[in-house]
């Protein structure tokens, strides 16, 4: 019988964690989508597709993604981390920076490119400096 409660509590407490570590995803999530308000209203779609989890400052994470030429992207970056402060970037696959505009205010960040041909792209994201020793993000995207 304390077997069976004891798997429980244990079962009942890892579901809490996931549950709890979610939120922060989707609460840095609320930010990303915040920052692209003003490019939706501009005609941007924004995809249902995201990225997140969490990392230590001064440690980037490229991703990789496709990007079409003809089309327009932005990359919004958010986080719930109060005086966090974050970065996203677009490389073409050379190495070079490619995007056309980046920004950053607050809790959250941006970067806008227009490919100049069809490929793989790489999206810097960075924690530049957080309160926190581990600072949940998300970064999100729209196109036109």
């Amino acid at each position: 019988m304390k077997r069976i409660l004891l798997s429980i509590a244990s079962t009942l407490l890892l579901l809490l964690v996931a549950v709890t570590a979610r939120g922060t995803i989707d609460d840095a999530l609320s930010f990303a989508l915040e920052a692209a308000m003003p490019a939706v209203k501009e005609g941007f779609t924004v995809r249902e597709e995201y990225w997140g989890g969490d990392m230590t400052a001064k440690q980037p994470k490229p991703i990789a993604h496709q990007l079409f030429k003809g089309n327009e992207y932005w990359f919004w970056m958010g986080t719930d981390t109060k005086g966090a402060k974050i970065s996203v970037h677009v490389y073409d696959n050379t190495g070079k920076l490619a995007e056309e505009d980046s920004w950053q205010k607050g809790q959250k960040a941006a970067a806008h490119i227009r490919p100049k041909r069809t490929g793989t792209y790489y999206l810097l994201v960075e924690v530049e400096k957080s309160p926190e020793e581990r600072t949940t993000w998300s970064l999100a995207y729209g196109f036109r």
